[in-house]
């Protein structure tokens, strides 16, 4: 399947799985899955056969309530059923809100509070470097989450230790759960910020697939000694035209019978 087609079934079983529960982490969910789609169909060395293989690279995703992107995601490479998409928050799922190593296959770092991420992140980086291992460790966060101060300690720590085998998204959708990011606390330039912080950082369209092949094949080519960061801007709700113009409101919301028709019918 090609990476544009890709990229519209995880949107399209995304929302199922969002569906199944009424409601859900929406907009954020949509924002990222365009990246997903490039790095399951070109980057991730993974095995959906042996989800836990020594060699697999890895991907945390910090902002854990995005799970329903990254379930879908599994589901279509095969990781599990398609039907557990249908379970999202059910009492005995394996798919929790917020994603769970224990829980679900494919799924290599359970998601806590907002801002944890990054020094899990870190704690896997440091680890293959010392066990020798060659792979990538994946970090995906949300702007919103780079105003916990967590991330900056994290941050300090992965340039202090080199950790160029790890790459940061920032999924910069310009919202958060209270409004606009710049209205509840500014935290542009990002990219300034982590370069500041000692990482060798890009900035690109988190929607275009050529353009994100480029900046992760670039970051896997610069073996400069620094973690990679990412900056991706992003629309929350994007693929979905209703969903893309609710503003904040899409962090979370409804995804009823007539708006998953809707969705449906535009993701053809």
């Amino acid at each position: 399947m090609d990476v544009v087609r890709f990229s519209k079934e995880i949107r399209r079983n995304t929302l199922r799985c969002l569906h199944s529960q009424g409601s859900g982490h929406v907009g954020g969910s949509l924002s990222i899955v365009d990246l997903l789609a490039v790095l399951y169909s070109k980057h991730m060395h993974v095995d959906p056969a042996d989800p836990k293989m020594e060699d697999r690279d890895k991907l945390v995703l910090s902002k854990g309530h995005a799970g329903p992107a990254l379930y879908a995601t599994l589901a279509l490479k095969g990781f599990f059923p398609m039907e557990w998409l249908d379970t999202l928050n059910k009492l005995g799922t394996r798919l929790p809100s917020h994603v769970n190593i224990n829980l679900t296959p494919g799924v290599d770092m359970t998601a806590g509070s907002l801002g944890q991420g990054l020094s899990c992140a870190c704690g896997l980086a440091i680890a293959d470097k010392l066990k020798g291992i060659d792979r990538y460790v994946y970090v995906i966060t949300g702007e919103g989450e780079l105003q916990e101060g967590q991330i900056w300690e994290a941050a300090m720590l992965a340039a202090d230790k080199k950790l160029d085998n790890m790459i940061v998204f920032v999924d910069s959708n310009k919202m958060q759960i209270d409004g606009l990011t710049r209205d509840v606390m500014d935290v542009e330039d990002i990219a300034a910020k982590f370069e500041a912080f000692g990482f060798a950082t890009q900035r690109v369209d988190g929607h275009d697939h050529e353009a994100l092949d480029r900046a992760i094949c670039l970051a896997k080519e610069d073996h400069c000694g620094k973690p990679h960061c990412i900056v991706m801007d992003t629309i929350k709700g994007k693929g979905v035209s209703f969903y893309e113009t609710m503003g904040a409101g899409v962090h979370s919301t409804t995804v009823t019978d007539e708006q998953y028709a809707l969705a449906l019918k535009e993701l053809e």
